[in-house]
């Protein structure tokens, strides 16, 4: 555990250190939020979020890929520097495919997320490559999580959801659309949450930390120590992300931290814990899902405007009283998910 702290002190260390000369960058490429006319997934312009947000055009975007370059680079150098640095490697899976399977997702999400923050900042809306619409976007979404799925079931060998209370259930082949459902869901539900300043990464934040505990329990030292990295990075960068914001994720990150978040919940063999641990993810999806099943099927709204923490901010509830009470929501879900993992 000494160590791992010491790669959260690393990363924190590292992320303080550039964070900075990045935000600087990125004015002066001007990736930055352009303009207040925002629309949904249908292409809908949404007047109620622009009215709410306007004070936060010209913040700069795409502060989710200083992180994913620097934890994925410290934690290449460390796993492959660990007799140096007096980390004994302990693993329930096989070593390489686990560092495989946690990169490669981190890093693809992060890809698909980065051309949509392109997209969004540099307008490239109406040529036929940058103009890509949402519902495929969806689908490369489920294309990189079937990806990721086959790859925890044919490399790793999972394929048991362990129910507390309940039984551990074999799933077999039918593992796979269950590992995708799960990863998109988190994908969406990040990034949907990502709307506040702060609100995405101290829940995220909240998250990692319960995994770091459950995966320390299983001496897993492949996920703690990535975990750990990511950990330090996302302190760091909450210090800059805090009402008012400097800087913001961007889907860059939001999308590859989603992704990566519901990864390390199955590698742990626990998806419903991930599921509660991560309440207010699935409280803040949920609400948006409800909202486009009323309006598709009712042809109306359940709420004025969703996700639920766009919905209280309408209602006239300020910014960072949001923000902390969904903290502490999520704190208790954590600790929920904990107590029932480990009763």
């Amino acid at each position: 555990m000494v160590q791992i702290l010491g790669l959260i002190l690393l990363s924190f260390f590292v992320i303080s250190i550039l964070l900075v000369p990045f935000i600087n960058v990125l004015y002066r490429i001007k990736f930055q939020r352009q303009s207040q006319k925002t629309r949904d997934i249908f292409e809908v312009r949404t007047p109620i979020f622009d009215k709410l947000h306007s004070h936060k055009i010209g913040t700069p975007v795409g502060g989710g890929a200083l992180i994913i370059l620097v934890v994925s680079l410290l934690y290449f150098i460390v796993v492959n520097s660990s007799p140096f640095l007096g980390i004994v490697q302990t693993a329930v899976y096989p070593f390489k495919k686990e560092i495989q399977v946690l990169l490669f997702t981190f890093l693809s999400f992060a890809a698909l997320g980065l051309y949509d923050d392109l997209r969004k900042t540099f307008g490239f809306k109406k040529t036929r490559f940058w103009g890509l619409r949402f519902r495929y976007k969806f689908l490369v979404q489920w294309i990189l999580a079937f990806a990721i799925a086959s790859m925890l079931y044919f490399g790793l060998g999972i394929d048991i959801v362990n129910i507390r209370f309940f039984d551990v259930f074999n799933l077999g082949i039918f593992y796979i659309p269950f590992a995708a459902f799960t990863i998109v869901s988190f994908t969406n539900a990040v990034n949907i949450s990502d709307g506040l300043d702060g609100l995405a990464t101290g829940l995220l934040l909240i998250c990692l930390i319960a995994f770091l505990v459950m995966s320390r329990s299983i001496l897993d030292t492949t996920l703690s120590t990535f975990l750990g990295l990511w950990i330090g990075s996302l302190i760091a960068f909450l210090y800059f992300n805090v009402w008012p914001a400097r800087i913001w994720l961007g889907d860059v990150g939001a999308l590859s931290f989603g992704a990566t978040l519901a990864v390390c919940g199955l590698l742990l063999g626990k998806p419903i814990a991930l599921a509660i641990i991560g309440g207010m993810f699935v409280f803040e999806v949920s609400s948006s899902l409800v909202q486009i099943l009323s309006k598709r099927l009712r042809g109306k709204k359940i709420f004025e405007v969703s996700p639920v923490h766009l919905w209280l901010q309408y209602k006239g509830w300020e910014e960072p009283k949001i923000v902390f009470r969904f903290w502490l929501a999520g704190t208790m879900f954590a600790i929920l998910g904990l107590w029932l993992s480990f009763f």
